[in-house]
C-alpha cells in the first residue's frame, strides 16, 4: 500500500513538473469570485439632485461583486472561453425638512468571454479578448415624508414617492486580462475593460417610456476586474 501511494506521488509530480512539455500552449481552465470597480458617468444624475437641492454622488466609482470562468479550447491553441457576471450598487441618503430621501444606482452585466493568450508570454497569461452579452443600469429614488399604513398606502393621501428607472442594453467589452498562478490549482487575476452599451432605452415605473432622457447618460463605463480562480492552470 504504501509503495502504490508512492508511486502515485511521484507520477503526479512528474505530470505537474512536466506539463510544459505535454501542452506547448496555455491548457486548463477553472472559475471563481471576481470581484471589480466600475466607473460610471453619474453626471446627469448629479445635476437632477442638485436641481432638488439635494446632494450628489461624490464619487463615481461603484465596487461589484460576481463570478466567473472559462476554460482553454485545446483544438485552437491560445484560444479560451468563458462566462463572466457581476453587478453593483451605490447609494445616496440625505434627510431636510423631515423627509428622508434616498437614490440608489445600481450596474448589472453578464455574458460571453472570448480570450487570446499571448503565445510569447510563459509562466503567466496575458490574454486579449471580449465580454459579449447584456446588461443593465437602474436609478431608484425613495422621498418619505410620512410612516407608512395599510390603511393609506394605495390611496393618493400617501406622501411617499417612489420612482424607478432602468435601462437594459446589449453590450460588447474589449478586455486585457492578466492571470497569475499560485500554484497549479490557483490563480490570481487583474483586468481592465471599457463596456460599450448598445440598444438600450429608459423606462420608468413599470415599463413606461421615459422621454427626455440625457444621451450620455447611458451604459459606458471602464472597469477593473480582479478574481480569485480554482482549477487546473498550465501556462
Amino acid at each position: 500500500m504504501k509503495k502504490a501511494i508512492l508511486i502515485l506521488l511521484i507520477l503526479t509530480n512528474n505530470i505537474f513538473t512536466q506539463s510544459q512539455t505535454y501542452f506547448d500552449s496555455p491548457f486548463g481552465g477553472g472559475g471563481g469570485f471576481s470581484p471589480g470597480l466600475q466607473f460610471v458617468n453619474l453626471n446627469d444624475l448629479n445635476a437632477q439632485l442638485v436641481s432638488l437641492s439635494l446632494p450628489k454622488f461624490s464619487n463615481e466609482t461603484i465596487f461589484t461583486t460576481g463570478g466567473g470562468g472559462y476554460i482553454y479550447l485545446g483544438f485552437i491553441p491560445q484560444l479560451r472561453v468563458g462566462g463572466l457576471g457581476y453587478g453593483g450598487t451605490k447609494s445616496l441618503s440625505h434627510s431636510k425638512n423631515n423627509t428622508n430621501y434616498q437614490v440608489d444606482y445600481s450596474v448589472g452585466v453578464g455574458g460571453f468571454t472570448v480570450e487570446y493568450t499571448l503565445p510569447f508570454v510563459k509562466d503567466i497569461a496575458i490574454s486579449l479578448g471580449a465580454i459579449i452579452g447584456a446588461g443593465g443600469i437602474s436609478v431608484e429614488y425613495y422621498e418619505n415624508s410620512q410612516n407608512f399604513s395599510w390603511t393609506t398606502v394605495f390611496t393618493s393621501s400617501q406622501k411617499n414617492n417612489y420612482t424607478k428607472l432602468n435601462n437594459d442594453f446589449f453590450l460588447l467589452s474589449p478586455t486585457l486580462n492578466v492571470d497569475i498562478p499560485i500554484y497549479r490549482f490557483l490563480a490570481f487575476r487583474a483586468g481592465v475593460g471599457y463596456q460599450f452599451a448598445f440598444g438600450g432605452e429608459w423606462k420608468a415605473n413599470n415599463n413606461q417610456t421615459l422621454y427626455n432622457a440625457p444621451d450620455s447618460f447611458n451604459g459606458n463605463s471602464f472597469f477593473l476586474q480582479t478574481g480569485i480562480y480554482f482549477g487546473f492552470f498550465a501556462f
